[in-house]
């Protein structure tokens, strides 16, 4: 109870600073006041680092691209009115859309937001490419866009034709390219606002987007407000977005974060851990449980998301780095239980990653394809022996890094590599501090996640493509695993486009995730469902498979209506 009280009294002054205490359509004058928590931590507000799901929701709210997915995850117009691709794959041209605002702000003249045009576009992704920027985003043109006779990215590859017509010129096809420019990191962004806050536009973002930024204090709160110039409208003419505001909390426990949502001071939570699952999940089947049902909405559907370990593969001396040994990495494969973390830790949300990285969300899976390691203690000890470490004799201890939220799966995986002779200690650290470690090369033993950033497998074996400019930091690539001929299949499968041929392609991100597994660069322990838990006075938010937080078509229930659906 006195931990419930303090987070409520932390939240509660945190949203008060802000202004826009109150929620749902009571309180604060009767505006509609989305609320949702964000474990995490949000790093920046600019779309040039939107690496993690919650610079990604908080970004999605305030910018716009050229394409979008929508709840099917199908890539639809968003600021792009129209566009074509050339006979070739090679020339993309974007037919800009009139009228289109960014919102008011000091950086323009009289404060007036002025209308895009096709310059900012071509401005935003050279931006994203430009070093002194240091994009985590830099990779999803870098390997794409035109280059010179010296090999360097050409200064032709963004063009704007006149103030509505943009042209894209890609050095090859690629099958994925339109799904990329519905990345946030693609979000349009005014060069006047980064000229004139510097380093200070992660925290003074201007875009084109549904919702502007009124205030935030870092770890405690942010607060969105709705723009009352939004250039979308509903299906029936009207303006969007229905919300008045979003308030966002950072309420790192996920306990206290349920604990406030059930008592009704968050509209929307996502994920379930500790205490939560149990009142949430039937630990036998993994159904939403009918009396939980009956208090809140509930989506549960599979996800875009796969969760490992990996292993830093750099240098030559196996003694530094005994995970250099190949036949290490897959005896500790074949010493964890898939199957347990799911079914003891998780009351069966999600699936043993019994197969390769690509998970079964994805059209292409295929299990008769693509084998991995079952859970077998015999074979993981004799290739530990093999390895030249029988029952673990003098493997050094070492280390997995992890953050602070999943400490219980890493020592369930602790207790079974210790079966086989393996000590492992466990470092946990806030998310953002993990994920600082492993994307530079600081953690040779580390947990993962990785988020479908459009729904292809392309994105998932990107992790695994072997050339220097796609390792971590600047690229997804955090265990430096290189393998000419997964290289080969990989860009072979870009060029592969056509949807006549899509089989073909499938077929080849099969060849790769196998040789991938077979060198177990990574173990792979799950893939994820999604679960979101929302108040039954939420309308319009739906869970897809890649877990888009979007706003601007939510809306909140008035009171009378919830009141007159209860009778």
């Amino acid at each position: 109870m006195i931990r419930q009280l303090l987070t409520l009294v932390l939240l509660s002054s945190a949203l008060s600073a802000c202004g826009l205490l109150g929620g749902g359509s009571s309180g604060d004058g009767g505006k509609k006041i989305f609320r949702y928590n964000q474990t995490g931590g949000l790093s920046s507000l600019d779309p040039a680092f939107a690496r993690n799901r919650a610079n990604i929701w908080a970004t999605t709210q305030i910018y716009n691209g050229l394409v979008s997915l929508n709840k099917s995850l199908d890539v639809v117009n968003e600021l792009a009115d129209s566009y074509k691709i050339s006979e070739d794959g090679k020339t993309y041209t974007f037919h800009i859309r009139k009228g289109v605002r960014f919102h008011d702000n000091p950086c323009f003249p009289s404060g007036r937001g002025r209308e895009v045009v096709a310059e900012d576009f071509v401005y935003t992704f050279k931006r994203i490419l430009d070093k002194n920027t240091a994009s985590t985003g830099s990779w999803i043109f870098s390997d794409k866009v035109l280059r010179d006779a010296k090999g360097e990215i050409s200064d032709t590859c963004f063009v704007a034709v006149n103030d509505t017509t943009l042209r894209i010129h890609l050095r090859e096809r690629s099958s994925i390219f339109i799904n990329v420019l519905a990345m946030p990191y693609a979000f349009v962004v005014p060069k006047e606002a980064v000229e004139k806050y510097g380093k200070e536009f992660r925290s003074n973002p201007v875009g084109t987007g549904a919702f502007m930024m009124k205030k935030w204090v870092e770890k405690q709160s942010l607060v969105l407000e709705k723009n009352v110039n939004y250039w979308k409208r509903d299906a029936s003419g009207n303006s969007l977005p229905y919300l008045d505001g979003i308030q966002v909390s950072f309420i790192e426990d996920p306990n206290q974060a349920y604990i406030t949502f059930t008592d009704g001071n968050l509209d929307f939570l996502t994920g379930i851990t500790g205490n939560s699952r149990d009142q949430i999940l039937d630990k036998q089947t993994g159904k939403i449980k009918e009396q939980f049902k009956s208090k809140f909405e509930v989506d549960k559907v599979p996800y875009l998301l796969t969760e490992y370990v990996g292993f830093l593969i750099e240098g030559d001396d196996e003694k530094k780095n005994p995970f250099l040994n190949k036949k290490v990495r897959q005896a500790l494969s074949y010493a964890t239980n898939r199957q347990g973390i799911t079914d003891f830790t998780r009351n069966k949300l999600g699936f043993p990653g019994d197969f390769g990285f690509v998970p079964n969300a994805l059209p292409s899976f295929d299990t008769s394809r693509v084998k991995g390691y079952k859970f077998d203690l015999k074979k993981a000890q004799e290739l530990l022996k093999e390895a030249g470490y029988p029952n673990g004799k003098d493997f050094p201890e070492t280390t997995l890094y992890t953050h602070s939220s999943d400490k219980e799966i890493a020592e369930i995986l602790q207790k079974r590599w210790k079966d086989i002779g393996i000590t492992v200690n466990i470092q946990t650290n806030q998310f953002t501090t993990h994920q600082e470690l492993v994307d530079n090369g600081k953690a040779t033993f580390f947990r993962g996640s990785w988020i479908g950033d459009y729904p292809d497998a392309e994105n998932f074996l990107k992790l695994f493509y072997g050339k220097k400019e796609n390792f971590a930091p600047a690229g997804p690539n955090k265990t430096h695993y290189s393998n000419p001929e997964f290289d080969k299949l990989y860009d072979q499968a870009l060029k592969i486009d056509d949807n006549s041929n899509r089989f073909s392609r499938y077929d080849l991100y099969s060849k790769m995730d196998s040789l991938m597994i077979a060198d177990a660069p990574i173990i792979v322990l799950y893939y994820d469902e999604v679960i979101q838990l929302r108040q039954k006075r939420i309308k319009n938010l739906e869970a897809n498979a890649m877990n888009i937080l979007l706003l601007e078509n939510v809306d909140i229930k008035d009171p009378n209506e919830a009141t007159a659906e209860k009778k």
